[in-house]
């Protein structure tokens, strides 16, 4: 009996960690990812500014399992009807049972020029792109333009990392930055409450907001836009422009985000959770692509593989288990913006130091319960400095 998970992010490594203390010992347990690290992902902006902070968000895989069998190649495909899945190293892996947990790549939708010129934040090496092009605009000494295109939570604290960035350069007096929205607010997911501390802290930092507005196409130094109500066209100039407008399936899925329902299951052998899927929760609600619900969601279905192995090893004796649904529930959000933060916890929306300390809590509370300490440590550290 083999379980397969596909994919190392949030769901990927929480499962595993729950799938070691739930299969029985006769299951073979291999979790199969084209990294030899962790990334907590949620903090990648702060490389922007806090290059040295890579430390503390990187986990070597090997150190967080004790059963599971790590495999370092990317997954180029997935046969779930003959549940096999091909590996960029010429292998092929049969599963009796998976999990897709491959996360998501940055949707670009075909706008001209986009993917050319946007710089996108799926890894530290974006992170180190973007900080060192931000860098060598901040060094010379005249007026420059910066362009976020997106303004959920990603877009939100990249802009906030570049002001901040700015800001400490000496530059912030002739660095413009402007933060594009299609909807018609920041973090638009999100509660209202939420969005409008959010959207305050980006102008206390001169952050310019346009929402309402799509990016239609970029060159080298422009980011062509229009506006979704009023239907006018406007051409920023745009010297660094980051894109997190979007996100699409992996490549192995071919950019697909399969959907899956409350038991988040794909098929009679394969699961999907995290950002490689559009799931809908046991309430019939649309679960947001997020750390959180990535990680919450690793918990059932590690009882439903779990439920699955052990009735296949028993000679599939009455009927097939019925499997636990997945039910979102979140206490809050949060999100830094630069030097600053906003967290909703209930009702409750609260900003400054109380937010960062939860910020930083948060990243930390995570890397603990995989059993990284002294990475939560270190990023308690470099959080409260930022």
């Amino acid at each position: 009996m083999h379980v397969v998970v596909l994919g190392a992010g949030y769901a990927g490594v929480t499962l595993t960690r729950k799938l070691e203390n739930a299969l029985p010992p006769e299951a073979d347990l291999t979790i199969v990812d084209e990294a030899d690290d962790h990334l907590v992902q949620h903090e990648v902006h702060r490389v922007i500014r806090r290059p040295s902070i890579t430390d503390a968000i990187e986990v070597p895989l090997e150190s967080l399992f004790d059963r599971a069998e790590v495999v370092t190649a990317r997954v180029e495909s997935v046969d779930t009807d003959a549940n096999e899945v091909d590996l960029d190293t010429g292998e092929t892996l049969a599963y009796d049972y998976g999990a897709l947990c491959l996360g998501a790549e940055t949707a670009f939708y075909d706008l001209p020029g986009v993917e050319e010129h946007g710089l996108p934040l799926k890894s530290v090496s974006d992170a180190e792109a973007i900080r060192e092009r931000a860098l060598d605009l901040f060094d010379v000494d005249e007026p420059a333009s910066v362009v976020v295109g997106g303004a959920g939570l990603s877009g939100v604290q990249v802009a906030g990392e570049l002001a901040a960035l700015a800001d400490e350069e000496g530059a912030s007096d002739r660095v413009d930055i402007t933060l594009l929205e299609q909807l018609d607010s920041v973090a638009p997911a999100f509660p209202e409450a939420f969005q409008d501390a959010v959207a305050n802290e980006l102008t206390e930092r001169d952050i310019e907001i346009r929402t309402e507005t799509a990016v239609t196409e970029a060159t080298d130094s422009t980011v062509a836009t229009r506006h979704e109500a009023a239907g006018e066209t406007d051409e920023l100039d745009a010297d660094l422009f980051v894109w997190t407008g979007g996100i699409a399936g992996p490549d192995a899925m071919a950019g697909n985000r399969p959907i899956v329902r409350r038991d988040l299951r794909l098929t009679k052998s394969m699961f999907a959770l995290g950002d490689t899927a559009r799931v809908v929760d046991a309430d019939g609600e649309a679960v947001p692509a997020s750390a959180s619900a990535a990680i919450r969601a690793a918990n059932p279905a590690a009882e439903n593989i779990a439920k699955l192995v052990e009735w296949e090893l028993v000679g599939r004796e009455g009927f097939e288990p019925e499997l636990t649904p997945f039910r979102f529930n979140v206490p809050g959000w949060i999100v830094s913006v630069g030097d600053g933060a906003v967290a909703q916890v209930g009702p409750e929306v609260v900003t400054g130091s109380a937010a960062k300390a939860l910020k930083a809590s948060v990243g930390a509370g995570y890397l603990s319960s995989i059993q990284a300490v002294q990475k939560a440590t270190e990023l308690v550290g470099e959080e409260l400095e930022a």
